[in-house]
């Protein structure tokens, strides 16, 4: 669903638990985007600008940690200003030094993260430090300018299966390249 916004795009997402989405759908409506739930599917459309939110880690039903960090990467280039408080985890915003390589503006004060959203994300050369973080410069390389590479990927693939054929199919300039 973030890529989807990020990515100005358009799909439908079938066989979910919109119910268990609630919190994200939430906080992507407040970022602009169109969603529309009905039974066991969610409509997502992304149209820019997307506007600044403030969000708060917390457990269920409050908004998930493991989606900090691609909701994130949508903030880099939200218009405005946007914080991100992390309250379960510790040390969870190591993926913010890789996003700055790219162009976005943040800073981290202890369990906090202050985006300044940017009109752009430039191409780089990045390391995923974890899987969630993996996610986020990935969402981050569909929507800089240039061609991004992300090293340490076994954490994407890891949590992801069929990552870039997925992302792919849906219209996705990505693909996978052995660096020996």
């Amino acid at each position: 669903m973030i890529a989807t916004v990020a990515t100005e795009g358009d799909v439908v997402i079938k066989n979910t638990i919109p119910k268990h989405m609630e919190s994200l759908i939430g906080k992507l409506k407040e970022m602009g985007a169109e969603i529309e739930v009905e039974n066991d599917q969610i409509h997502v459309k992304g149209h820019k600008p997307f506007k600044a939110t403030n969000v708060k880690t917390m457990p269920y039903p409050g908004f998930p940690t493991d989606l900090q960090p691609p909701l994130a990467a949508l903030m880099m280039i939200a218009e405005g200003e946007s914080t991100v408080n992390e309250s379960i985890f510790e040390n969870r915003f190591e993926f913010i030094s890789e996003l700055k390589r790219m162009g976005a503006n943040a800073n981290v004060f202890d369990q906090t993260c202050v985006i300044r959203g940017v009109p752009k994300l430039f191409s780089a050369q990045v390391t995923a430090p974890d899987l969630r973080a993996g996610a986020a410069l990935v969402i981050a390389g569909l929507v800089a300018d240039g061609e991004t590479t992300i090293r340490d990927i076994h954490y994407i693939d890891r949590g992801y299966e069929n990552f870039e054929e997925n992302l792919r199919n849906l219209g996705a300039k990505i693909k996978r390249v052995n660096q020996d």
